[in-house]
């Protein structure tokens, strides 16, 4: 896996799912052996391939090797000719749509897709044989059920601050929902992307919201906790999700989701008990979309508390971490056959 897995500085959903898997399938017996590859694996360069090979010629012939997607889609140069001595899986947190990922992933002697979306994308991508492709989606820990407020005016932004999950089309929705009173959290880090983060600051500031926008940075454990407990509502505006454990995370806490229909955020809403969604979905890149969203849930007293409780029962029908360990060993136990 990429290193920093571990780094407080940069949380994200992938290193969240590693970390998850590593405890998982050791708790259930597998023997695991962590190697984090050191490198810049979004732009690999020679140095990040050796280290990357480097890693891979000290396992022996006919281990399963279970690889994050992040470093294997981009290095096919290293893992192809590995494939013809190990027992590759690959798992695959978003996909690249590019020949490197197609050869890495043509040799692999299974996929494990973070989503049903994402499963269907990369089947229609690279033409992979089905039984091969299998999804094991991300799971949630139990929490706390966040109070709330009687406005709803609490929002809560959890999402690196980058241009795939649109902070941009956040703020221009805000500024249009002005009359209501809300505040609006944005935790997440601010080093990814900083030519990205300065346009989105000044933004804030050109369409006044400077005081009701905060930009809290990376948050973790106790202090994203916290967080959540202190929202009404989750707002997500994505370019491109693969799943969004982000709106699984609000609603174990009873927390409803105002979000963008892309890629797997669908499925990871889902219903509650009744049928009813658990939040609203909105067009991507439809900033005044998003904000008639929250104004319907700022104005409509009724509307929140049907989504409320919508997500207090798909708050039960979540699955555990369990699950996902589950899967994924199933996957590795026909890998090593």
């Amino acid at each position: 896996m990429p290193d920093g897995t571990d780094d407080p500085a940069r949380p994200s959903g992938g290193n969240t799912y590693d970390r998850q898997l590593c405890r998982g399938l050791a708790a259930v017996g597998w023997s695991v052996h962590e190697h984090a590859v050191a490198g810049f694996w979004s732009r690999p360069d020679a140095t990040a391939f050796a280290a990357l090979d480097r890693v891979v010629q000290r396992i022996p012939d006919d281990a399963v090797v279970l690889l994050d997607g992040l470093v294997a889609s981009t290095a096919p140069e290293v893992l192809v000719a590995q494939s013809r001595r190990l027992r590759l899986v690959v798992l695959v947190h978003m996909p690249l749509r590019d020949r490197r990922e197609r050869a890495v992933l043509s040799v692999a002697a299974a996929v494990v897709a973070t989503s049903a979306w994402s499963r269907l994308r990369l089947l229609e991508l690279y033409s992979l044989p089905a039984d091969r492709v299998a999804v094991a989606a991300p799971a949630v820990d139990a929490a706390d059920l966040a109070i709330g407020t009687a406005s709803g005016g609490s929002l809560l932004c959890v999402a690196t601050v980058t241009r795939d999950k649109g902070h941009d089309v956040l703020l221009d929705a805000l500024a249009t929902v002005t009359d209501p009173s809300w505040q609006c959290a944005c935790v997440g880090s601010l080093d990814r992307d900083p030519r990205f983060v300065e346009a989105v600051r000044r933004r804030s500031l050109k369409a006044g919201l400077g005081d009701r926008v905060r930009f809290a940075g990376a948050l973790t454990g106790a202090d994203l906790d916290r967080a959540y407990a202190a929202a009404d509502l989750v707002v997500l505006a994505s370019r491109a999700e693969t799943y969004g454990m982000v709106v699984t995370e609000a609603l174990a806490r009873g927390v409803p989701v105002v979000a963008t229909d892309v890629g797997g955020i669908t499925e990871a809403l889902g219903r509650g008990a009744d049928g009813i969604r658990p939040g609203l979905l909105v067009p991507p890149e439809e900033p005044a979309t998003l904000g008639a969203a929250l104004r319907a849930w700022l104005g409509d007293s009724e509307l929140r508390g049907r989504l409320r409780r919508a997500a207090c029962e798909r708050r039960e029908l979540l699955s555990r971490w369990s699950t996902t360990t589950s899967e994924v060993a199933g996957v590795l136990a026909t890998a090593s056959r």
